[in-house]
């Protein structure tokens, strides 16, 4: 602890009547009060400074200012201010509108462009009803998807299977039956053991005319969306998933991962990671899901 307060003979500008302390030495003496008042409204040091410098607690510096009568100032008053816009500049939604949606750059690309926080970005894409893209290795907003037109042509009319589309247009076979899937596109039945009962089926609608599936979906207050479109474009705000809506989907319905991803938007990788964090078990992997068995003996 410091032995001696020595305060030199200095005045603070703006103090207009100085205490006697500012006026020289102060005697030798344990810390007072009165020393403490003049650390803190003469040389303005904080509560948690003036603590530093005394080795004294600091409820114990409260309460010897208080004890001198000192009025102790809000935590932070005094401090220096950054200045504050007042508002945003009348060209920043069309800036935010061209970089993000014409340019597709990411939040943190344009607070590199702009000079703003990336969280300041992302709060003005919300204000300015900027629809946000999906974070993440699966961006629902990046994916490939084949035009109606060419799924007509190939896959319908000329009976292409999926894997012969995509190595003809350059995609995957799961990126050709995800489109169909989501544009409303019938979709042939195959496998490697042909099974009886209807050869195609337009999935998104057999999703909703089930009898299980759509009761859950009642119960979960979740709505009908109608194929037609892009998954981006179906579900712009993916509903949240929730473990009782994917255990009932999954295990009580006996849907697909992939299906969940068409009842709600969310990439069915994101939806098997939450299954992981949750704990959800998986079925053993191989065969028809029990809703696709369920939907070809209802036909």
């Amino acid at each position: 602890m410091q032995d001696r307060f020595v305060i030199p003979a200095r005045v603070p500008a703006g103090i207009a009547s100085p205490c006697g302390y500012c006026a020289g030495d102060a005697a030798e003496s344990q810390w007072q009060p009165e020393q403490l008042a003049h650390l803190y409204v003469c040389r303005e040091l904080s509560t948690y400074r003036i603590a530093v410098v005394t080795g004294l607690d600091r409820q114990r510096v409260t309460r010897m200012l208080h004890r001198a009568g000192v009025m102790l100032r809000a935590r932070g008053a005094g401090r220096p201010r950054p200045l504050r816009r007042t508002g945003d500049p009348p060209d920043l939604p069309q800036l935010m509108t061209d970089l993000y949606d014409v340019a597709g750059l990411s939040s943190r690309q344009i607070a590199a462009e702009t000079g703003l926080p990336e969280r300041t970005v992302r709060n003005r894409l919300h204000r300015y009803g900027i629809r946000v893209r999906t974070q993440g290795k699966w961006n629902r907003g990046d994916r490939q998807t084949v035009p109606v037109q060419t799924l007509g042509e190939l896959y319908q009319q000329l009976g292409m299977t999926a894997a012969e589309v995509g190595e003809l247009i350059g995609v995957s076979p799961s990126t050709v039956l995800r489109s169909a899937h989501s544009l409303g596109v019938s979709v042939r039945t195959g496998g490697a053991v042909p099974l009886a009962g209807p050869g195609e089926i337009e999935l998104v609608n057999a999703l909703y005319e089930d009898d299980q599936i759509a009761s859950v979906l009642l119960a979960h207050d979740i709505p009908r969306v109608s194929p037609g479109a892009s998954i981006c474009e179906r579900f712009p705000e993916p509903i949240p998933l929730s473990t009782p809506l994917v255990k009932d989907l999954y295990w009580q319905c006996g849907a697909g991962i992939h299906h969940i991803e068409l009842l709600t938007g969310q990439p069915a990788m994101t939806v098997r990671g939450f299954m992981r964090r949750e704990g959800i078990p998986v079925r053993p992997p191989g065969g028809r899901t029990p809703f696709l068995r369920r939907w070809r003996r209802r036909q």
